[in-house]
């Protein structure tokens, strides 16, 4: 999101809808309907990641943007797509309507080159990709799982070190770590390692591992972690 004015209309609205869809919401400090959109606008647009941005004009303040809209009330929102005006509504709207007015932009926008490379999926354009943003969640995570893949286990390691913790990188993670035989007799490698879980840190490593490997879904990872707490405790 970004405040917009009448000598940054030309950059950042006009050449940067060029390069992606960009909503136009115009509004003023004392238009009530504006402050109930507004926030609608930001969230709704927030949850593209990117796909489309927001450029917020106080009419009051950039006379000359009201104008270039013939703005006859407000709030006025309008969608802008390679210079021109591709959508448009009036007046305050619910969340439902934004987000589909905001879905219709964000689908007519044409992918970046990451995501472009991210869709292909094959080693040499994710490194593409990782080269173009080496802090995208996504890149690593799908060239983590490919490394994993191919037994590169460290590298898919360190290379998933660079982004927060989440569900789905304990889950990689726990993978690269895990050998694939162990998972090939599970229960049977569980039972042997709860044998010396307590005093040995590796052991009990793997043993969390290879439930993280099983995943929430499978019925037998509760009965084994409640076998984990009673062999430690």
């Amino acid at each position: 999101m970004s405040d917009v004015t009448d000598a940054s209309f030309q950059t950042a609205v006009l050449d940067r809808s060029h390069q992606v869809p960009v909503v136009v919401d115009l509004w003023a400090e004392w238009c009530g309907p504006c402050k109930q959109l507004g926030p609608i606008l930001e969230k709704v647009i927030a949850e593209t990641n990117g796909a489309v941005e927001l450029a917020k004009v106080d009419v009051d303040a950039n006379r000359a943007v009201a104008q270039a809209f013939n703005v006859q009330s407000i709030p006025a929102v309008f969608a802008m797509k390679d210079g021109q005006i591709v959508d448009q509504f009036l007046g305050a709207q619910g969340e439902g309507q934004v987000r589909e007015f905001v879905q219709r932009l964000a689908g007519a926008a044409e992918p970046t080159e990451v995501e472009r490379l991210l869709s292909l999926g094959d080693e040499a354009s994710l490194t593409a990709a990782l080269e173009l943003e080496p802090a995208n969640d996504a890149v690593i995570i799908a060239m983590a799982a490919l490394l994993i893949s191919s037994d590169r286990g460290e590298e898919a390691t360190a290379l998933l070190a660079r982004i927060p913790e989440t569900p789905e990188v304990r889950h990689l993670l726990a993978l690269a770590r895990t050998d694939t035989a162990e998972i090939g007799d599970v229960e049977a490698t569980l039972a042997e390692l709860l044998l010396t879980v307590k005093t040995d840190d590796d052991a009990r490593q793997r043993f969390v591992d290879l439930l993280e490997v099983m995943g929430p879904g499978d019925p037998r990872v509760g009965e084994w972690r409640r076998r984990l707490s009673t062999a430690l405790f």
